[in-house]
This record gives C-alpha cells, sequence and structure tokens, in this order.
C-alpha cells in the first residue's frame, strides 16, 4: 500500500497476506484437490502426527476439560497468578532454580513476553539486536514499537557460531545507543535448528560482560526459549542457564517462555517473561513496569491457561504424565530431523547447522523460485529472506522429510539451467 486513507503507517513496513499463511493457504487448496497424501506442507509452525494433525497432549486437555467455569470466566491478576508463575518458572529451569532474585510477569504467549522486553527495555528509535536468520515476528514487534532490527551474521565460514560478529555487531550499536537489547534464540533456533553450545555461551556472555565493563551503558539479553522442551533431553539443553546468573548489574537477561509448543496448547497464549538478576530492585522494577505494560495491551492474560499449568506443577503424577507423554511426540520429531539432515547429506543439499526444533533452512539463491517448483510437486516450503527455504519437519511425515531434500536439490538445479 503506497498511501494510507485514515490509518497511519508510522514507521511500520505493513504489507499484505502475510507469506507463510499464504503457502499455507494454497498448500491445503491442493490438498483439497488431490488428497492429502499427495501434498507435503512443510510451512505450519506447529507439530503435526503422519496424518497431518495436531498434535495435542491428552494429559493437558484432560487438565482443561477439569476446569470449572470461574477458571475459565474469572479474570486473572494484571501480572498473572502467583501460582501460574511459580510454576512457569519451574517449567523453564525444572529442578534447578538458580540462587539470586528471579521474577515473572504473564503474558499471552512467547510473543507478550518478547514485546513487554522491548518496550520497557529500550526506546523509541533504538536497534534491537538478533542473528541474520530470526523469527520475523521480532521485526513486526520492534517495529509496532517504533524499534528496529540489526543483525549479524549467525554463522562463521565453517558454520559455527559467529562469535566475532555478535560482539563486533553489539559493540557498534552500544557505540550509537546506551541501551541495548539482544534477542537469541536458542535451543532449535527457528527457523535453522541451531542450539548455540555451552562453549558459544561462554563466549557470548564474556562478550557482554565486557561490554558492561561501561557502567553508562545497559545491555538486556532477551533468551527465546519456545522451543526448549522440543530440543532433547530436558538437562542437557537447560545446561546453559546457570550461566545467566552471573552477570554485572547493568547486564539483565531475561526469558521467554511460551506454553504452546511445550505443552501444545498454542491457541490459548499462556506465557510469561522471567526476569534473573542478583539485584532485588532490579527484579520489583521488572515486576512493576511489566505490570504496566499488561495493563496498556492487553490488560489481564488467559486465566484458564494459568489455572492449568499451576495444576500440572502441583500433582507429580500429573506432571509426569505429561512429561511422558511430551516424550514421545518429542521422538517423532527426533526421528525426523535425523532423517531430514541424512537426506540432505545424501542429495548434496546445503542447509543451515540443524541440531534439533521444528525447523530447517536449505541454502539456495532463488528461494522464491524454488519454492514454485516445488509447488508443482505438491511440497509446500516458505521461501525465506531471499536466501533460503524454510522447511517445517514439525509438520511433514519421516517419510516426506526422507523425500524433500532431493526434491529440493533437483528443483535448483531446473531453476540454474533455465538461467
Amino acid at each position: 500500500m503506497s498511501k494510507y486513507i485514515m490509518a497511519e503507517q508510522n514507521a511500520r513496513t505493513i504489507t499484505g497476506e502475510d507469506k507463510i499463511f499464504g503457502v499455507n493457504k494454497r498448500a491445503q487448496e491442493m490438498i483439497q484437490k488431490v488428497g492429502r497424501d499427495k501434498v507435503a506442507n512443510a510451512t505450519v509452525g506447529s507439530l503435526l502426527d503422519d496424518q497431518g494433525n495436531l498434535v495435542v497432549l491428552s494429559s493437558v486437555i484432560e487438565v482443561l476439560k477439569g476446569l470449572g467455569p470461574v477458571d475459565f470466566a474469572e479474570y486473572a491478576p494484571i501480572a498473572g497468578t502467583p501460582a501460574f508463575l511459580d510454576a512457569a518458572v519451574r517449567a523453564v529451569f525444572l529442578d534447578d532454580i538458580p540462587d539470586g532474585s528471579i521474577s515473572a510477569v504473564a503474558t499471552p504467549g512467547g510473543t507478550g513476553a518478547i514485546r513487554n522486553a522491548i518496550q520497557n527495555y529500550s526506546k523509541r528509535g533504538d536497534a534491537v539486536m538478533t542473528s541474520d536468520w530470526y523469527w520475523s515476528p521480532y521485526k513486526t514487534i520492534a517495529e509496532e514499537l517504533e524499534r528496529t532490527i540489526e543483525t549479524y551474521p549467525i554463522f562463521d565460514e565453517d558454520n559455527r557460531f559467529h562469535h566475532t560478529a555478535f560482539t563486533s555487531k553489539m559493540n557498534a550499536l552500544l557505540a550509537q545507543q546506551d541501551r541495548l537489547v539482544i534477542i537469541i534464540n536458542t535451543p532449535a533456533h527457528n527457523p535453522t535448528g541451531y542450539s548455540l553450545t555451552l562453549e558459544d555461551w561462554d563466549h557470548v556472555l564474556s562478550a557482554i560482560r565486557d561490554a558492561a565493563t561501561d557502567k553508562a551503558k545497559k545491555i538486556v539479553l532477551l533468551v527465546d526459549v519456545a522451543y526448549l522442551d522440543f530440543a532433547g533431553d530436558p538437562k542437557e539443553y537447560r545446561e546453559f542457564l546457570p550461566k545467566l546468573v552471573d552477570l554485572p548489574e547493568n547486564a539483565l537477561a531475561l526469558i521467554a517462555f511460551s506454553m504452546s509448543k511445550s505443552f501444545t496448547v498454542y491457541g490459548m497464549r499462556g506465557g510469561a517473561l522471567i526476569c534473573l538478576s542478583p539485584n532485588k530492585a532490579i527484579t520489583e522494577e521488572f515486576k512493576l513496569v511489566n505490570s504496566f505494560s499488561n495493563r496498556g495491551t492487553w490488560s489481564n492474560g488467559n486465566r484458564s491457561a494459568m489455572v492449568a499449568l499451576s495444576r500440572i506443577y502441583a500433582e507429580p503424577a500429573l506432571l509426569d504424565h505429561v512429561v511422558h507423554e511430551r516424550q514421545r511426540a518429542l521422538d517423532i520429531l527426533l526421528r525426523r530431523g535425523r532423517t531430514f539432515t541424512a537426506a540432505a547429506e545424501q542429495a548434496g543439499l546445503d542447509i543451515c547447522p540443524y541440531d534439533s526444533g521444528f525447523f530447517v533452512i536449505a541454502n539456495c539463491s532463488d528461494p522464491d523460485g524454488v519454492s514454485e517448483e516445488l509447488f508443482k510437486e505438491g511440497i509446500f516450503t516458505v521461501p525465506f529472506d531471499g536466501r533460503g527455504l524454510r522447511i517445517s519437519i514439525a509438520s511433514i511425515s519421516e517419510a516426506w522429510c526422507a523425500v524433500i531434500p532431493g526434491k529440493i536439490v533437483e528443483a535448483i538445479r531446473r531453476k540454474e539451467a533455465v538461467k
């Protein structure tokens, strides 16, 4: 839209239909014509079974069925119910809750947590920093709040986390502004599937400590852990969390928690922003400003989601049931990941370093053209950032995971031959 009639653009880049939902719509239309078994809809950011049905943890649904009318209808406290906030902290840290002052505020999903973090720890006109491959709503949220997104290349020439680029971009931005929000999405990064190693974390946190020696600067590290429970071994993939505690007072760690993936309740919008600091005054301030933001946007969160999570963590047997059922779902995803990466290696498909998670990125120079070629074969992927295709292995069967890498290579070759 080049000209607004009554609305204001307000420095935002507002386009038409979301690309992901647009491709998904085309996939659904083909499914209606030729049947689900002939279509690979690798666009959906939810875990589906091999028949294309949403994977929903029955143990969680039974909790929801047991809620009373008041659990759905009554307002929740602005900051969230105390039992929910305790449960959210336990969901992130399990039984290894770090020392120091921890505070949490309920949000509508991880998206709400990211929104509040940007709103309260940056200023209008500031840049927010993340990697060059990133979840596109980061940019939407930043622009809505009159901020911008600045990126660094996440991978170096050896396909490892680019420590030098991270440090260089952080220092460059801190030379331009006095405060900086840094978003890191790990483990099982969306959209590449990369997980920062413990060594990666040591480099990141060392760089932040060095930058924080300038006490005039404020650095906020926002860790988006949306896929924490769909990465692999729960304890192994949480080993980095204690490292976030030991930061200078002008560097603050925040965690964006979401119920969507871990508890398969995507539409209930349960989440929280969690603050870690040795300084109680900082966590009290966190509670104050984020409660204010809640009141000024969505006001109250979804009480039924809060009650459900609280009950799960109040009953050890129920929590054990949820964890075991989730493990079965995770095993499906892990098998798909292994199958896809093995097939990619065999086919010679160049993909970003994949560790775990819902998505894989296949690198190519003409993603729009290649995706159109794949559409002809009933394979629907998302062209991403002009540099690659995003494939949701969460939404396709293991059989499709074995086939699609070779199909992508063939489509790339056909496009290159036309040139």
